[in-house]
């Protein structure tokens, strides 16, 4: 079972419930939280669909409205609002990530302080399979304190599969998110490609944004085709409406990562890269390994 997000969009999971082997695709999104003056991911999934747009159309009002004294209270309703149906599940996304840019410590104050005033409207902390052994351990010292449970995540933007996956025998995404909230029972496994050396697992990503793909349909071959910029009036248009070629630093750029598909310089990079070996701690109440 896997749950799509974007950010602040349900287009993704809404047009792909027209498909019928698609049809229980969880509706969910990675919704953007403006709290005092961070700025947190939460991952919302399975939204019922009759009403998945009217619930986006509160979410988009609270991401956009500015911070002032009351947003505590306004977070606490949209919250609650979501909380009230069983159904769903919301997951404090890579929580330790400063999207703000406001610092370490100041990120991590606010943090936790969101986690005591709204902690009982979340359902669980996400491990995420792209980010840091460093990080995700530390997100598991938070759950501890905070007496929260852990779930995978991916955050992925390539064709990797993901590397952090929560074991169930459920057998729907709703059954999952009643284990989830009511039985409080989560079983992440971490998978062999989580001990790929980061940097390249990043350079891999990349080179598959950038690797142009004949079989997709006209207009997404090629990656500028893919990727959107605004133009001078603001306009949001693929990057290959707004040049004749890319400039030639970003050709030559992309030609080095491209030897990324030569064997003998991956296996190099590997080599170079590699950490020791991790292993995470086995908990009794929510099982992680590797």
């Amino acid at each position: 079972m896997v749950s799509i997000t974007d950010h602040d969009n349900i287009e993704a999971p809404m047009l792909l419930r027209v498909v019928p082997e698609a049809r229980r695709v969880p509706v969910s999104v990675e919704w953007t939280v403006p709290y005092n003056d961070a700025t947190s991911h939460l991952g919302v999934h399975n939204l019922p669909s009759g009403g998945a747009e009217s619930i986006m159309q509160r979410l988009r009002k609270f991401t956009l409205r500015p911070v002032s004294h009351n947003n505590d209270q306004k977070l606490t309703e949209v919250l609650e609002m979501l909380h009230e149906n069983l159904d769903v599940l919301v997951v404090l996304n890579h929580p330790l990530w400063d999207l703000a840019g406001i610092g370490r410590e100041r990120h991590q104050r606010t943090l936790r302080a969101m986690l005591c005033e709204q902690g009982e409207y979340l359902d669980a902390l996400e491990l995420s399979g792209i980010r840091s052994w460093e990080e995700n351990q530390a997100v598991l010292h938070l759950s501890e304190a905070c007496n929260q449970i852990v779930i995978s995540g991916g955050d992925r933007h390539g064709c990797e599969p993901n590397a952090a996956l929560n074991l169930s025998n459920a057998e729907s995404f709703t059954e999952f998110v009643h284990e989830v909230r009511k039985e409080r029972r989560s079983h992440i496994l971490f998978m062999p490609q989580y001990d790929e050396p980061y940097a390249l697992r990043v350079l891999q990503t990349l080179l598959e944004v950038i690797r142009e793909y004949p079989d997709y349909s006209s207009g997404s071959r090629h990656w500028d085709e893919r990727v959107f910029h605004p133009d001078h009036a603001g306009v949001i248009r693929p990057l290959s409406a707004l040049w004749v070629r890319p400039p030639f630093y970003i050709r030559h750029f992309f030609s080095v990562v491209r030897l990324l598909e030569v064997a003998p310089v991956r296996r190099a990079l590997r080599s170079a890269l590699t950490r020791p070996q991790q292993t995470f701690p086995l908990r009794s109440t929510q099982e992680v390994a590797q």
